[in-house]
């Protein structure tokens, strides 16, 4: 033993014996739900949601007493992570906080307290447009600047041992990466959304039903902007978007109470959609098979795991988040 001794702190010092991480599933779940998560399906979860307060100062958080039962949860499981996600679509004033130095800094104070009151493992922002106005919310052009400044004051309050996370668009667009990849621990992808009927709004690959970026393009994207693979969580919708007869925006559980669509896959984008009785394109989702084939996808990628909006979207009997569990833990 004494002769390998050396060669084996050799190893271990160059990382050769580490283990890789185990890929993780982060689950959104609301403040407006009242389903509980199974931590037996997460790794994490992101409670939806918190906000910057009217002050531009500190953070308001719907429906705390939720966030406190969910954070119950880690009594039982002390593995699970979870984390507040501060934002969301149409949550401004994060840029009249991020834009002066006393707001931003009492703000990631608040974020610390916000932490240590409820128990967190950390915190996720959801500012996913800085310097867009697609929101409705307030934005300047100096937005992406400051964004990099509150990320760092927020990690400069919560310190190294918490969690600090974000939700970027598809388009790895608004945000800095290469300045914030030193300071975040990993990015959730979006890649939802990206279109409506008769397109994929979630498709893996292009095809003659997309309509501007699928999803291997929006990875590409956030690697060429700064961010490692390794650091990279896929968002899978757990939601589709219709037309004609078919809600715009429509839960997983309510659509496959549906009746009189004809079931389609697209085997080049890798993604099912429903056809009318016409023959048109009228639903954008998924199942449990293309979920499979995305997880299969990330974790060949390098990717770090799997992200999906949102847990109460999905049936009683958990089709789709036993589906990612599935294929991430494969």
């Amino acid at each position: 033993m004494k002769l390998f001794k050396p060669l084996l702190i050799l190893l271990l010092g160059t990382g050769v014996c580490s283990a890789k991480p185990k890929p993780i599933i982060v689950a959104y779940v609301t403040s407006w739900t009242t389903v509980m998560p199974d931590p037996n399906y997460v790794t994490h979860i992101n409670y939806a949601f918190g906000h910057v307060n009217d002050s531009f100062n500190g953070v308001r958080i719907d429906n705390s007493e939720r966030l406190k039962r969910i954070v119950s949860l880690k009594d039982k499981f002390p593995k699970l992570q979870v984390m507040l996600s501060i934002g969301g679509w149409g949550s401004g004033k994060f840029s009249e906080m991020a834009a002066t130095a006393e707001n931003r800094k009492k703000f990631a104070e608040d974020c610390l307290r916000v932490v240590k009151e409820f128990r967190l493992n950390g915190i996720d922002i959801d500012w996913e447009y800085p310097t867009s106005n697609a929101a409705k919310i307030s934005n300047a052009p100096y937005d992406t600047k400051n964004y990099t400044l509150m990320m760092q004051e927020i990690r400069n309050s919560i310190g190294k041992k918490k969690l600090l996370t974000l939700a970027s668009a598809a388009e790895a667009k608004y945000i800095d990466f290469k300045a914030i990849s030193p300071i975040v621990d990993f990015v959730n992808i979006m890649a939802y959304d990206m279109a409506s009927p008769p397109y994929h709004h979630s498709g893996l690959f292009k095809s003659k039903f997309t309509d501007g970026m699928p999803i291997e393009e929006a990875i590409n994207a956030h690697v060429n902007a700064g961010m490692p693979i390794s650091r990279l969580v896929l968002g899978i919708p757990f939601y589709g978007h219709g037309r004609n007869g078919i809600k715009g925006y429509i839960d997983y559980r309510e659509l496959v109470k549906l009746t009189g669509f004809k079931p389609m896959w697209d085997d080049e984008a890798k993604a099912p959609y429903w056809e009318n009785n016409k023959g048109e394109f009228v639903l954008t989702y998924e199942t449990p098979e293309s979920i499979a084939i995305k997880c299969d996808y990330l974790l060949k990628r390098g990717m770090l795991g799997a992200m999906y909006w949102d847990y109460g979207a999905d049936t009683d009997d958990g089709i789709l988040r036993k589906a990612v569990h599935a294929g991430i833990s494969k």
